[in-house]
């Protein structure tokens, strides 16, 4: 796989061409006109909380939904239409199992701890995907499952771009990639997005791995599909951002903001109409901030990184994605919220053990792993939290939907198990339980709010703090206390 190189244009003049680039591009390359509507409003407009002292999180969301006896709540007692095929295996910490194929992990469980009683009441996508990226068990009024709506409640990522600045020279405090989820129908799914705080609040969704309808697993390596198993790349590439200024422009003319908006109002009227003085203000001094900052473009440019690293991590997709998540942080974002695998690629409803096995568990293993050691390693790990969640667990029974050659799991929001680490985590830990066949919780039930305050609690927002919708209402942020135990 191959990135592609910053290269500092040229050419004399700004062309009406490299105008069109700018407004559909971004000053800062990949970024659209949407985000420039978003750079608007943030980072810090308003409302801005402290930083000293906060910690930066990673929310690794694997959408489709892990399934729980065949991750980290195995249970080798059940009968065999409730534990599957897998077999578990000790970790590091005496007492903890987890899944044979996650033999990487299970040597790392001195720096992670397990919740095992996630809990909400709904079994389908949509509504999982809402409860779980927003930290709200409900359904809003007036929710579709077919699209975002301006009724949704904002997501997690939306509020703490609302709330927080970014840490150092970082242009933005929250970055959501590597994609939008997206179901293979075309459908977004709702819960990502601001909702109810109005579009200007939306998180910056750094779109480098496009969308295919038949996109599952870690491309290029573990492409496959749910029904026939592995299946030839499709040409999928993950697109690191171009850092370089649009044609003609350089650090110089971008800072004489007044030269810069003559050219643009002669001769792009959208972008013009799209930014005014002080969103400009803070669009210019984004710019500016990135492109002149070594640190902060190397954390998007991975054709600089090591190669060992590159290999450490995976060179598939989700190890490209942690890698650059673990670099982000590194730079001074506050959030990065990383979906591994779109178009609900841990959606095992047939062929669940083959492709957990040959697909999916092996690069989530690799690349969490080497994010976890990486951390570690360098010293972030100790104000980074990495959590890993999915959208809901799956059935306690195995099943077979028709026409399928192999049996799966079904939807099961009445349980699921989710990974923290770092960040004050106290490894080698394991809140609450699931009963004898994994169905539901037994001890310490955890709802999504609680799961939300904890996230919150770790990026240092207060809990007395507060977001505003479009209309300037006020609502809290914290619905339940952090999950007690983890730290």
């Amino acid at each position: 796989m191959t990135f592609e190189n910053p290269r500092p244009s040229s050419v004399a003049h700004l062309s009406r061409r490299a105008v069109i680039r700018a407004g559909a591009l971004g000053l800062l390359g990949s970024l659209g006109m949407g985000d420039l509507a978003r750079l608007k409003a943030s980072p810090g407009s308003g409302g801005a909380l402290p930083t000293a002292g906060a910690k930066a999180v990673i929310y690794v969301f694997l959408s489709g939904g892990l399934a729980q006896h065949e991750s980290f709540d195995m249970k080798p007692e059940a009968p065999i239409e409730n534990r599957g095929e897998f077999k578990p295996i000790p970790t590091r910490t005496d007492g903890i199992q987890i899944c044979e194929h996650l033999p990487k992990l299970a040597q790392l469980s001195n720096k992670w701890a397990l919740l095992r009683s996630l809990t909400h009441p709904h079994n389908e996508h949509s509504q999982g995907h809402h409860v779980m990226l927003t930290g709200h068990s409900e359904e809003p009024a007036g929710f579709s499952p077919q699209k975002p709506q301006e009724t949704d409640d904002p997501s997690i990522a939306a509020i703490a771009n609302a709330l927080l600045k970014p840490r150092g020279s970082a242009l933005t405090p929250v970055v959501v990639m590597p994609d939008k989820i997206v179901h293979r129908t075309g459908r977004v799914i709702p819960g990502q997005f601001a909702g109810r705080m109005g579009k200007s609040r939306e998180p910056w969704f750094l779109d480098i791995s496009p969308y295919h309808p038949q996109h599952y697993g870690a491309y290029p390596e573990y492409l496959f599909h749910h029904a026939t198993g592995a299946h030839k790349d499709s040409g999928l590439q993950f697109r690191s951002p171009q850092l370089s200024l649009p044609a003609g422009l350089n650090l110089n003319r971008v800072t004489d903001r007044v030269a810069l908006r003559k050219d643009l109002e002669r001769q792009s009227h959208a972008l013009e109409s799209a930014a005014g003085d002080a969103a400009f203000d803070r669009y210019q001094a984004a710019a500016v901030d990135l492109l002149a900052n070594g640190d902060t473009q190397s954390a998007f440019d991975l054709s600089k990184a090591d190669p060992k690293q590159i290999e450490r991590y995976g060179d598939h997709s989700f190890g490209w994605s942690l890698l650059m998540a673990r670099n982000l942080v590194a730079s001074g974002v506050n959030l990065v919220q990383v979906n591994l695998g779109n178009n609900e690629t841990w959606d095992t409803h047939q062929a669940a053990f083959p492709n957990l096995k040959n697909f999916l568990l092996p690069p989530l293993d690799q690349s969490l792993s080497a994010l976890l050691e990486d951390l570690d390693g360098s010293g972030l790990l100790d104000e980074t939290m990495v959590v890993v969640a999915s959208e809901f667990g799956r059935t306690p029974k195995i099943f077979r939907i028709p026409k399928a050659k192999l049996p799966g799991r079904d939807h099961w929001g009445a349980v699921q198990s989710a990974l923290f680490a770092g960040g004050g985590v106290k490894g080698g830990t394991v809140i609450g339980a699931s009963d004898k066949i994994g169905a539901y919780p037994s001890e310490s039930p955890q709802r999504p709010e609680n799961f939300a305050a904890t996230i919150y609690d770790a990026l240092g927002i207060p809990r007395d703090a507060q977001w505003h919708d479009f209309s300037n209402r006020p609502f809290p942020v914290y619905h339940a206390d952090p999950i007690k135990g983890l730290t």
